[in-house]
């Protein structure tokens, strides 16, 4: 089940790879992720040594958080991945000019896990033909209903 996804994602990179990661979070935070209250518009995934980050996702923290806890809602949380799979992304990253993108924060099993894309950047003509494309497809749906 999907909490949030980031569509911005898919509109500038072109999504190779998927790599379905843990996150370690705070007890106000997954409070505030099962309220619905994540965003992952401005985030991104960096490497920093052998451990992967997620950097600028917004977790509002909801207005019944413990009183003793000051809440930072764009803190950066570390992703929990296979020690294989982390060489791998940073081999990936650092040499073949790959990016890391998250695109989805959805629960499994009960857990909060988050989908990261190993991801190219799209040009802006590449932006342009696939906008063109999904428009050619609307234009083909409407014209085969108004056929029927």
């Amino acid at each position: 089940m999907s909490i949030t996804e980031n569509r911005k994602a898919f509109h500038d990179y072109f999504i190779e790879e998927r790599y379905e990661a843990g996150i370690a979070l705070l007890g106000w935070e997954v409070k505030s992720i099962r309220a619905g209250r994540a965003n992952l518009q401005e985030a991104y995934v960096t490497v920093r040594g052998a451990e992967v980050y997620l950097v600028g996702a917004h977790m509002s923290p909801l207005p019944t958080a413990s009183t003793h806890v000051t809440p930072d809602p764009v803190r950066n949380r570390k992703l929990l991945l296979h020690a294989e799979e982390i060489r791998k992304l940073i081999g990936l990253v650092e040499r073949a000019g790959y990016t890391l993108v998250p695109l989805n924060l959805h629960f499994k099993n009960g857990r909060i896990k988050l989908e990261v894309g190993l991801a190219k950047g799209k040009k802006q003509h590449d932006k342009r033909d696939a906008t063109r494309e999904r428009e050619w497809q609307r234009e083909q749906q409407r014209i085969m209903k108004q056929q029927r």
